[in-house]
């Protein structure tokens, strides 16, 4: 009976330190149990609360000055074109169809996970859709639908910038430019549609840009993929750690990225130029960028870019290709 009492007190004094350093806003590690029970969560989880704190093992925590409102997809889709400017195959040999909607549903689930796991964070997906067809627009629709978030369908006029831009492709870039100039509150999510997710990449994406936003004390940039193509160049790279990745400074990108709205209105002439200016590489305008503003990358990927096997531009390095793709079958 003793016993008993003096487990039961023990049990007793225990809850109520957790809830006193609660109260203080302190973290207790027991790493007997392998948890942290002011935070009930598992030490292999993500400890962070969004907008407040960022927590790593052992390194402590990091306050976030810099919390995020709200962020904006821009999902750009194309049925019809398989490959920009090439005449290869893909991986995996699928219709464009095919990529389009598997990146799609990868996207809303990413942003699913967002949803359950963040507290007070606006999200909206707009999808800009150029000229594949009226089956493929429904396909497109019904898809969104069997999701709760607040989404935009733009089924983009050909014609609309056809004396500004470069082709149809660069057009689409321009038209979600030019929407999120206006309508974006915070962070904007560019992203085309053969780039399929991980359902962890945007809230790791999100609470690391908290982290190192903070850390930093500015805006950064952002990309959801560990593009095979900078290992190339064995450039000195700075490393930071994220949520749940380590991120890499890098100095170039495609046209998928992680942007603030004060970002997209500071640079607005070099996207701009990006999306109406031809270019070598096309993407120079950017990198431009990036030699003012810090833009990282994430180590392993978030996402899989589905090029052609043989692309330095697409299959990033010592992930499962195949798991991603298999994940998000329709």
């Amino acid at each position: 009976m003793k016993k008993v009492k003096k487990l039961k007190e023990n049990s007793f004094f225990k809850a109520k330190f957790i809830q006193i350093c609660r109260w203080f806003g302190y973290e207790i590690i027991d790493q007997n149990s392998f948890e942290v029970p002011t935070l009930n969560k598992k030490l292999n989880e993500s400890l962070g609360v969004a907008g407040k704190k960022s927590i790593s093992i052992p390194l402590g925590e990091v306050k976030i000055t810099r919390k995020i409102k709200s962020l904006t997809v821009y999902f750009r889709s194309c049925a019809k074109v398989h490959l920009w400017n090439q005449n290869k195959e893909r991986i995996f040999g699928e219709s464009k169809k095919e990529y389009s909607l598997r990146s799609l549903k990868s996207v809303l689930e990413s942003m699913t996970y967002i949803q359950k796991n963040i507290n007070a964070i606006n999200l909206k997906i707009i999808v800009i859709d150029d000229d594949s067809g009226n089956n493929f627009l429904s396909e497109q629709n019904k898809l969104v639908n069997k999701y709760n978030i607040k989404n935009t369908m733009i089924s983009l006029d050909k014609n609309e910038f056809k004396d500004i831009t470069q082709d149809t492709n660069f057009a689409s870039i321009y038209k979600s430019y030019i929407h999120a100039k206006e309508e974006a509150d915070d962070l904007i999510y560019f992203v085309e549609d053969d780039y399929i997710h991980e359902i962890i990449a945007l809230h790791e994406m999100l609470l690391s840009y908290e982290r190192i936003s903070s850390q930093l004390k500015k805006e950064i940039i952002m990309f959801p993929v560990d593009y095979p193509y900078l290992y190339a160049h064995h450039s000195p790279t700075y490393i930071m750690l994220g949520n749940k990745r380590h991120w890499r400074q890098i100095d170039q990108s495609l046209a998928t990225l992680l942007v603030s709205k004060q970002h997209l209105k500071q640079y607005w002439n070099n996207f701009l130029e990006f999306a109406t200016v031809v270019s070598d590489p096309a993407e120079k305008p950017l990198h431009q960028v990036y030699e003012i503003e810090p833009c990282f990358s994430p180590i392993p990927s978030l996402a899989l870019h589905c090029t052609n096997v043989n692309s330095i531009y697409g299959l990033s390095p010592n992930i499962d290709w195949k798991r991603i793709w298999d994940t998000n079958k329709l």
